[in-house]
């Protein structure tokens, strides 16, 4: 296809840098428009001028002086949470769809593998979190099958792969995690953590993810958690479950005390996976940023599809 969306990328650290070679190389409706950062010295800015990209240092207001800003139809915001929200305010003036790589929240939360066409037309999506783009399709399968009154998840990441803009947006991290194992999940409550593994050598991505549900067919539970696992590792081929999926009945009359929900009963689910990135710019173990850039390069190719090129003379 010769006809391609511009986009542009403001943040040139891991996971921009990570992005701009995902679409350089795999791209199918998308083509590099600008990278934006604020570090002249840093190594995505560099990257990208070797690459043809155009550049700046200047943050968003280089990007909006830039002579082929009117070209550019999708932004993606890989910066921090409170940046975002003067970015998304300038963006929005100028009808320019934004995808949020950070945990601002401010357009609605989106999974690929649950939730992407139902948001299309939105001019801001939030990505969430990686911890919610690897274990929040796993709540939402259990919930296929049966009502989930709680789930709960734990991202282990290396802290090798955790740069300033994840350890600043700790907080931001769990928050809107929790939130979306809810709205996109189909938990009745959800809860959050991360742990940032300092081994070495770096450990790959690991989530284990905790559900508690109604009562339902176990085999149909395990079925829906593997189509699931298939449709995440469309965009993501290094997605896996660790081990078979486990099973646990916790009896009405041996309740667990659940926050925000009390004594609770039913079948509790715990699944365990692991992600390894591509390795496009950054190690194996780092595919707590590669399930990030890889999900928002999958709805980013989505709303090229579906709604922008057509608009393209």
């Amino acid at each position: 296809m010769s006809k391609k969306v511009k986009v542009a990328i403001i943040g040139s650290g891991n996971i921009g840098t990570d992005l701009m070679i995902k679409i350089l190389r795999h791209g199918q409706y998308l083509e590099m428009g600008a990278m934006v950062g604020i570090d002249p010295a840093s190594d995505g800015l560099a990257r990208a001028q070797r690459f043809g990209v155009p550049t700046t240092a200047e943050g968003i207001d280089g990007l909006l002086a830039m002579e082929n800003v009117d070209d550019i139809k999708i932004v993606f915001d890989a910066t921090s949470a409170g940046a975002h929200k003067r970015h998304n305010e300038m963006l929005q003036d100028r009808g320019i769809n934004v995808i949020d790589l950070t945990p601002a929240a401010i357009g609605p939360y989106v999974i690929p593998s649950i939730n992407m066409d139902e948001h299309l037309d939105a001019p801001n999506i939030n990505m969430v979190t990686c911890g919610g783009q690897a274990t929040i399709p796993m709540v939402a399968a259990v919930a296929q099958v049966a009502k989930v009154h709680y789930g709960e998840i734990i991202a282990s990441i290396s802290s090798k792969s955790a740069g300033p803009g994840t350890r600043a947006n700790i907080d931001e991290f769990t928050e809107t995690t929790s939130q979306a194992i809810e709205s996109c999940g189909g938990a009745a409550k959800g809860k959050a953590i991360i742990v940032l593994n300092p081994a070495e050598p770096p450990l790959i991505m690991r989530d284990s993810v905790f559900v508690l549900s109604e009562e339902a067919d176990r085999n149909a539970i395990e079925a829906s958690i593997n189509a699931m696992v298939a449709a995440v590792q469309e965009y993501v081929p290094g997605y896996r479950l660790k081990q078979q999926v486990q099973f646990e009945s916790v009896p009405a009359e041996r309740p667990v005390n659940l926050p925000g929900l009390g004594l609770t009963h039913g079948l509790k689910t715990s699944i365990f996976l692991e992600v390894e990135g591509a390795a496009h710019y950054l190690p194996a173990y780092a595919g707590n940023l590669d399930i990030m850039t890889s999900a928002a390069k999958s709805c980013a190719e989505r709303l090229a599809e579906t709604r922008l090129l057509a608009a393209i003379v």
